[in-house]
């Protein structure tokens, strides 16, 4: 029997654990995760709707790795998800220019933006994150170089950003998460770093020790997760100091997750095709 693998993220060490859940084998690329407040995992699958044949576009799974559900067929171009603390789930539905939203058993509640409507106001967004005060923010994105701002039911509040490598502006704005604090946190990725901002956009500081960021997480007590191409995935203190770092994958997470319950951290992997668990030992 071969031996497993150990990583270490400060004084915290992991198991690894790959390919974990009970995935199924479609034409879509495993994209992003997510847990909800019970403890399941969404596994966002990404497909090309020119070429593939429809599939579940989420993947439901226990916390132990069962497969719970699988719903989402009308999602054509899933690049991120993100579960509300209420339960339901946010999916980036990328090339749609739309986030969707979906009650936690898969049918469409709503929606941001206008569905295959490119620049209202979405341009090939990528991710979406919530304030603690409910307040929306969708990371826009591919074709665009902005933080939107949306109130709790939707209503636009402006937001920030333009292209560029200066203080607020973006090359590729690729994922976004909000702090217990209100801090705002984006992978600006192909300007390989992280830029914090106030809830109103005000730019606070950046990481710039990160080579094309991927994802950001929170971690606890104020700190962040971040993946990165190199690849790796680096903790940070919430003012932006290195606390650890490690290699959990074989060539970088697209996205992750960590559960607040178990501490587990959910890494999904695009090439290969898999989902990678770390636990917490």
């Amino acid at each position: 029997m071969r031996e497993g693998l150990t990583v270490a993220l400060g004084a915290q060490r992991y198991r690894v654990e790959r390919p974990w859940g009970d995935l199924p084998a479609t034409p879509g690329g495993i994209s992003d995760v997510a847990c909800d407040a019970a403890g399941r995992v969404y596994v966002q699958y990404r497909t090309d709707p020119m070429v593939d044949p429809p599939s579940p576009g989420v993947v439901v799974l226990s916390a132990e790795g069962a497969r719970l559900a699988a719903w989402g067929e009308s999602i054509a171009d899933g690049h991120m998800l993100t579960v509300h603390p209420d339960g339901r789930v946010f999916v980036v539905d990328r090339d749609a220019q739309e986030v969707v939203i979906f009650a936690a058993t898969g049918e469409r509640l709503g929606g941001i933006g206008t569905r295959h409507g490119p620049g209202a106001p979405f341009n090939a967004p990528c991710d979406v994150a919530f304030a603690p005060d409910g307040t929306i923010y969708v990371a826009d994105g591919y074709a665009n170089a902005r933080v939107h701002r949306f109130a709790p039911d939707g209503t636009p509040q402006g937001g920030w950003g333009a292209p560029g490598r200066g203080p607020g502006e973006f090359c590729t704005p690729h994922s976004v998460w909000v702090q217990p604090d209100g801090t705002v946190l984006v992978c600006d990725r192909d300007n390989s770093r992280v830029q914090a901002f106030s809830p109103a956009g005000a730019f606070l500081f950046e990481v710039t020790d990160v080579h094309k960021p991927m994802d950001v997480h929170g971690g606890p007590d104020g700190t962040f997760y971040v993946t990165d191409q190199v690849p790796r995935l680096s903790w940070f203190a919430g003012d932006g100091r290195l606390l650890g770092r490690c290699r959990p994958v074989l060539n970088g997470a697209h996205g992750m997750w960590r559960d607040p319950r178990s501490g587990v951290i959910y890494q999904s992997e695009l090439n290969p095709n898999r989902l990678t668990r770390l636990v917490p030992l």
